[in-house]
């Protein structure tokens, strides 16, 4: 559900973006300039919100948010809403963290992005109505998929030069459309829950028109800025935390290798990255990498390999600057399946890496 709530959100959005860069058409038209877009537009994040609700278990409603977001309209009419999906707020940090590792997997795709081109003539009455209901498309840019969606927008001139743009009816997102099913299901079995595939999202957007050509180098110039993470501990995670970190982390399936080899794929290092750091603000645990393989093979073979592939993990964290007498590591083979070994996905499941705290 938090899954599907982050789609929705992302949606409003890009709603908000393409009502907000409307807005900027109308209200350049208004103060006469020959360019209704210049010298631009920026996102006021402050006093912008989205939200956006996701249904478990089939009656729960949850209401989420991402706590950074930042956009701005070019001189072009290029809108632009970008969203930092690491500052997803559920209100809990292990809620949080499932969704960055497990739903959104921002160690790879850290950034959703909304554009919409605009035309000046789109808005040509808000000066005198003040207030404008639009259906636009949108690209979607979320976990490496690019879609064009629309979505109605309302469009209100709150003063010369300041834009509220807000969503006119909450918006409904399908995470199957940009290849989260996987992430949903990941979500359901470390939660315990049903998640709906799809939810609403409603936005309240506010952008104000730069002042000159500089403030618009400055403008882009923060867009680009790492986003503050909602809701993470600041320095060193607690005992609990740090357990809940590595649950999660161990049910990322991030970590690959070659066939029937213990050499990590080089597409591993951005989890493993991520991994360093949370074991880096978990001082004085020692971590035990354990290594699992699915059934097809030789028993002894599926042990050897398990306990190499293990190793391999070990071997990377030590070399990132983990001291090695932190890490422990044991294979297990094929003796603890996660799921039956009965089909190809299931067993893509079963052949991972977890991760625990060694309790003393």
């Amino acid at each position: 559900m938090i899954t599907i709530n982050i789609f929705c959100q992302l949606c409003r959005l890009d709603k908000l973006v393409i009502a907000i860069t409307i807005l900027c058409c109308f209200t350049g038209v208004a103060t006469a300039q020959s360019n209704p877009f210049a010298p631009g537009w920026e996102l006021q994040s402050e006093a912008s919100a989205i939200r956006f609700q996701s249904v478990k278990n089939s009656t729960k409603v949850e209401t989420s948010s991402f706590a950074s977001l930042s956009g701005n309209i070019d001189t072009s009419g290029l809108a632009t809403v970008r969203i930092q999906l690491d500052s997803i707020d559920t209100n809990i940090d292990l809620r949080n963290v499932r969704m960055r590792f497990l739903f959104f997997e921002t160690f790879q795709y850290p950034e959703a992005t909304i554009t919409i081109q605009l035309e000046p003539s789109i808005l040509s009455d808000l000066g005198q109505n003040h207030r404008k209901v639009l259906t636009l498309p949108y690209i979607l840019d979320l976990h490496g998929i690019s879609n064009t969606l629309a979505a109605e927008i309302a469009v209100t001139e709150i003063s010369e030069g300041i834009v509220s743009v807000s969503s006119s009816m909450p918006i409904t997102i399908s995470a199957a459309d940009f290849a989260l099913d996987r992430g949903i299901k990941k979500l359901e079995e470390a939660a315990s829950v049903s998640i709906l595939p799809s939810a609403t999202v409603t936005f309240d957007l506010l952008f104000s028109r730069l002042t000159s050509d500089t403030d618009q180098v400055a403008a882009s110039a923060t867009s680009s800025t790492t986003a503050t993470t909602a809701l993470e501990t600041q320095g060193d995670f607690s005992v609990e935390a740090c357990k809940g970190r590595f649950e999660i982390l161990s049910r990322t399936d991030n970590i690959y290798f070659g066939l029937g080899s213990a050499r990590l794929d080089p597409k591993s290092r951005l989890i493993l990255d991520s991994i360093v750091d949370i074991i880096r603000r978990c001082p004085g645990l020692v971590i035990e990498v354990s290594g699992h393989t699915d059934s097809d093979g030789q028993e002894s073979s599926n042990q050897y390999l398990s306990e190499k592939r293990a190793e391999s993990v070990k071997s990377y964290l030590t070399a990132s600057g983990i001291e090695t007498n932190r890490i422990v590591t044991v294979g297990y083979g094929e003796s603890q399946p996660a799921v039956p070994n009965d089909t190809v996905e299931n067993k893509l499941r079963n052949r991972r890496i977890e991760f625990a705290v060694v309790e003393n």
